[in-house]
């Protein structure tokens, strides 16, 4: 087959998990036959051939206008996604990842008879809060999301949570999406333990800390994590490697937060702003006591996959596909989270929300030995249940039915 991926992120340029699963659903995708021709076209300068894979990095045509400065990165995205529509011939499948690329993909779909193939990393009537970054922009990404599902052939759900969503807000029927989980490099994410990486990030390795992992946005609930610091019995670090902020406004939100909670609580907060290279982060992982994912819409989160790979428990909110790889009691603790009467994905309580982060973390810290054992079942449930190679292959077998029918 002729397979054509188009997205946002793709290395080097990767900040977020839909970027992350491109990443090695490419690298499988090549590998499992070498007959698959695997066309990248993303955002960025890239260019690479190498075997039965070919990447082009898309850069917009012209420099975007527009009376509202919120509105441009909408228009820069229609018009890179102009330039892919041109670049792609003769494909069977166009698969797409996340609204930055669904124009482009109708149009292929269009131009060239390729079944199209969408994979929900998030859903845009789930994150209200990017109207924050893009003002009424936002309305036209979610008309481009809309349009993309109502003519997909065929829907890749991260979880059943997203399995549902899409269904429930969009109508696709249940019978064109298929549930294919996330995955992880079981090789390059284990147990690394290099103290000297963490002295290098201003961390004690000598002393407990749990750990966030993640870009400054509403969804990652961030806030909510730092408010809970405030609340902990447990005297710990909290390394916070969090940058990339979806709005300057959002980004002095955390910096301000961030000192409040310091001049108040006995924990030492460590923020590490930039983005952190895997060689490093992976130790960092490693020697976490525990993962924190205070997320308030997550479809999946690679990122309490990474922790648990690495053999570290999670503590996460109880939301969306977190559900499916968090397991209570056994890899980690889950958090209630009831959102507020208007359905914007805020707590209904936000500092219930946070003391109730601050609780479930001291009560696995107090506990080293069920600690250790959580950590041991962590990587075996990564092991067992979400390597690529097989995400690959189900990946694929989806594209052939969808070719054959």
């Amino acid at each position: 087959m002729r397979i054509a991926l188009l997205t946002n992120e793709y290395p080097p340029y990767i900040y977020g998990g839909a970027g992350v699963h491109v990443e090695y659903l490419t690298r499988e995708l090549t590998r499992i036959e070498r007959g698959q021709e695997v066309q990248v076209l993303c955002f960025g300068d890239q260019h690479c051939e190498q075997g039965n894979l070919q990447v082009e990095g898309i850069e917009p045509p012209f420099q975007s206008q527009g009376k509202d400065p919120r509105h441009l990165k909408f228009f820069d995205t229609l018009a890179r996604n102009l330039v892919m529509a041109g670049q792609l011939e003769n494909i069977d499948i166009v698969h797409c990842h996340t609204w930055y690329t669904h124009f482009a993909g109708c149009l292929l779909k269009q131009l060239t008879g390729a079944k199209l193939v969408l994979t929900t990393h998030s859903l845009e009537p789930h994150r209200p809060w990017k109207v924050e970054q893009l003002g009424t922009a936002y309305q036209a990404s979610a008309w481009v999301e809309r349009t993309a599902y109502e003519n997909a052939d065929g829907v890749i759900a991260v979880s059943n949570s997203m399995r549902a969503d899409v269904h429930s807000l969009y109508g696709v029927q249940p019978e064109k999406i298929r549930v294919i989980h996330n995955g992880i490099d079981l090789e390059q994410y284990c147990p690394t333990h290099k103290p000297e990486v963490l002295s290098q990030y201003g961390i004690d390795p000598n002393r407990p800390y749990i750990l966030f992992v993640g870009r400054i946005t509403r969804q990652k609930g961030i806030i909510h994590l730092v408010e809970a610091v405030r609340h902990l019995k447990s005297e710990l670090q909290v390394v916070l490697c969090a940058g990339a902020p979806d709005t300057p406004e959002i980004g002095r939100e955390m910096a301000e937060k961030v000192n409040k909670v310091r001049s108040e609580s006995k924990n030492q907060i460590i923020w590490i702003p930039q983005v952190v290279p895997k060689d490093d982060l992976i130790p960092i992982y490693s020697g976490a006591s525990l993962f924190v994912c205070p997320s308030v819409y997550e479809p999946f989160g690679i990122i309490n996959l990474e922790a648990m790979a690495c053999g570290t428990p999670v503590v996460a909110s109880s939301v969306g596909g977190i559900k499916e790889v968090v397991v209570p009691g056994q890899t980690g603790t889950l958090v209630e989270f009831e959102a507020g009467p208007h359905g914007d994905f805020e707590p209904r309580d936000p500092g219930l929300f946070a003391r109730n982060l601050a609780a479930a973390i001291d009560q696995l810290i107090s506990d080293p030995c069920k600690l250790k054992e959580m950590g041991i079942r962590s990587r075996e449930r990564v092991e067992h249940e979400f390597g690529w190679p097989s995400i690959a292959r189900f990946t694929l077998d989806f594209y052939r039915d969808l070719v054959q029918a």
